[in-house]
């Protein structure tokens, strides 16, 4: 049997760091680059027009956003404001859609001589990707607003960006330890605080104004403002490992399943150094309010580079630095899908299609949808079947049943039936 595949749904003209999906729109947004390096390699942020085409999901390239000599690192989205953390700075920029004005046959006659027109909903091939493309009968501008520096070490980088709860003010973690405040959409500076000794690898906003950390220092912690509220010891209640070092990895906030008022947090624990025969990796379900950890899974020797839950909190989304992505259950933490190097290099971010706006419309008869891009320059689409579906062989086993029913009662009624 074949390896399993996931369907490709984009390829860029450059590396894939970063992912948002905007849920009013269907927006895809996938930005990344090659850097300052004279290599011939973009940079950019695309804008992909997500839409059912026959019976699949489909994305066409809306806009191509230059970054010039920046490579978008990592994105957080509110609204129709993007935070891109390029380098040592974080970028706002905000896009808008509309509907093109009609054109006179002169400016259609001029548009075919330029070249084939896209077909709508097409998935471009890789040497349109590059250009500005606009989707027949929509249309995006994207503006810069503001930019400032976000991190401050002797070789500066920003390394997460995320909103709080009302996207009234942003969060910057990077290289030098220290967590910043800033208001949005100005970038006046609120707060500053060292959260870390070493570099800051993510953080989560929560809508109460508790802020978690998580560094190479291996520790995780929980502040209110600048005040250390917490921190998390998730081997508690665990496996310990006095030989093995773990760092957490990731921290993301989720929802409750139909308890919107309650939230979990999430976390990934991986091995701190890498080892000839690795241990695994493991991730932890914490209560949103006393940080408590609930339960603790391993989810495979493969080290583990991204995490993202699902709107609802329903689904966890991994990728691993060898390529592979996987969707679990976040209640028990159980594995429900699993590409092994679905990539075949780091997946640098993932992405649920959002449960709201037009994310049903999209999802079609899936339970949910996970994005992933990585490295080697591709956006891939991997499908979760609906759980409440009847299983084709319980269909089958219905069937014999009923057959052999129909027979047995025959037999009662005409004896001489066979």
């Amino acid at each position: 049997m074949g390896r399993r595949r996931a369907p490709e749904l984009y390829r860029a003209p450059f590396p894939l760091y970063a992912l948002q999906v905007d849920p009013s729109t269907g927006l895809l947004i996938a930005a990344g680059g090659g850097g300052a390096a004279k290599t011939g390699i973009k940079n950019g942020v695309h804008f992909l027009q997500l839409e059912q085409i026959n019976g699949r999901l489909g994305a066409s390239l809306l806009h191509s956003h230059d970054t010039e000599t920046r490579a978008t690192m990592n994105l957080a989205l509110a609204g129709n404001i993007l935070a891109a953390g390029q380098d040592a700075h974080c970028h706002l920029l905000r896009f808008q859609t509309h509907q093109q004005k009609g054109k006179t046959k002169a400016e259609k006659a001029g548009s075919k001589e330029q070249g084939p027109r896209q077909r709508k909903g097409a998935v471009p091939v890789e040497k349109k990707s590059g250009a500005e493309t606009h989707q027949e009968g929509i249309e995006l501008t994207v503006e810069n607003l503001q930019a400032v520096q976000t991190d401050f070490s002797p070789d500066p980088f920003q390394k997460v960006v995320c909103f709080n709860h009302d996207n009234t003010l942003l969060a910057t973690g990077g290289t030098d330890g220290y967590v910043r405040i800033w208001k949005v959409p100005s970038l006046e500076k609120v707060l500053e605080f060292r959260a870390h000794e070493g570099e800051i690898e993510d953080l989560a906003l929560g809508p109460d104004g508790k802020l978690v950390t998580v560094g190479w220092d291996l520790k995780a912690s929980v502040w209110q403002k600048d005040q250390l509220v917490t921190q998390l010891h998730w081997q508690e209640n665990g496996p310990t490992f006095s030989n093995t070092p773990y760092r957490y990895q990731a921290c993301r906030f989720g929802q409750v399943p139909d308890q919107p008022t309650r939230l979990r947090l999430f976390t990934v624990q991986i091995p701190h150094k890498r080892l000839r025969q690795p241990p695994p990796c493991y991730l932890t379900a914490w209560d949103g309010s006393t940080f408590l950890p609930l339960r603790t899974k391993p989810c495979g020797h493969e080290v583990i580079s991204c995490l993202s839950v699902s709107e609802s909190g329903t689904f966890l989304g991994l990728g691993t630095v060898t390529g592979s992505v996987a969707i679990y259950i976040a209640f028990s933490l159980q594995r429900l899908y699993y590409v092994r190097e679905a990539h075949g290099i780091v997946v640098t971010d993932v992405a649920f299609l959002p449960e709201k706006g037009r994310g049903p419309e999209l999802l079609g008869f899936h339970e949910t949808a996970l994005f992933s891009v990585a490295v080697d320059s591709r956006c891939q689409l991997h499908l979760l079947p609906s759980r409440r579906s009847v299983p084709v062989w319980l269909l089958l086993v219905l069937c014999v049943g009923l057959i052999v029913t129909t027979i047995v009662l025959l037999q009662t009624v005409f004896p001489g039936f066979l």
